[in-house]
């Protein structure tokens, strides 16, 4: 039992926001630690758990890979496409990304978007040229730049987060239904619980790409206040 004193590691690091990443390591450690491990095997284990787990090593493949496309201005051809389409305003745009989201992860291709891969080097740049457009060519204010890339980065788990129940292999659907038929004896099948994740995928896309929608006319109002504060100062100037 005094092995799951790592688990309380954790909760404490999460609990007071420490990285992430130092918290399951230390985690890691005082486990291995407690369980009597030497530190060769410690590092041995680490080093398994690393190399068998293809997320972590595809990460890996991929953060240097988006690093190189953005110094090659992958953010500055995707806002020159976004300013080409000039009817295309910051929240019809990331409620069409809402859409494909949902869309490739209900036939099983979550993996194609993410905030790693798509969201910080096109998806978030895009948005924020559609509000840059909207405000004259003018730079946004950093509050509002945000804003605008947490409404990009919530598109994306939203879509992905309603549209992967719709694919019948995904994990989630595979464990509940084992679960389901192992402990109450039934014949539960994938395909019923896609079927019912249908109508909550719809309501999901209405509400959010209704929030979206509506954030253009928030986006336009704030823009307003900040242009004007802005005009005070360089006129106090």
């Amino acid at each position: 039992m005094i092995v799951l004193l790592g688990v309380l590691v954790v909760i404490l690091g999460f609990a007071t926001r420490r990285n992430p990443l130092l918290v399951v390591g230390v985690a890691g450690i005082v486990t291995g630690v407690l369980g009597k491990l030497s530190p060769d095997e410690i590092l041995k284990t680490f080093g398994e758990s690393f190399a068998s787990s293809r997320s972590v090593t595809i990460f890996a493949i991929t953060l240097p890979v988006i690093g190189l496309l953005e110094r090659n201005g992958l953010q500055q051809q995707a806002r020159t496409l976004i300013g080409k389409l000039g009817n295309l305003t910051t929240g019809r745009f990331l409620t069409l990304y809402l859409l494909l989201r949902q869309l490739t992860a209900a036939v099983g291709l979550q993996t194609i978007g993410g905030p790693a891969q798509s969201v910080r080097p096109m998806i978030a740049p895009m948005a924020e040229a559609a509000a840059e457009r909207k405000n004259g060519g003018r730079p946004l204010p950093r509050a509002i730049r945000d804003k605008v890339r947490s409404h990009a980065a919530g598109a994306d788990t939203v879509g992905v987060f309603f549209g992967e129940d719709i694919f019948l292999a995904i994990g989630s659907i595979l464990l509940i239904t084992g679960l389901v038929n192992a402990t109450y004896h039934t014949h539960l099948e994938p395909l019923d619980l896609a079927l019912w994740a249908i109508p909550s995928a719809i309501c999901a896309f209405l509400v959010h790409g209704a929030r979206l929608l509506r954030f253009d006319r928030e986006l336009e109002r704030e823009l307003v206040v900040a242009n004007a504060e802005l005009d005070v100062e360089e006129t106090a100037k």
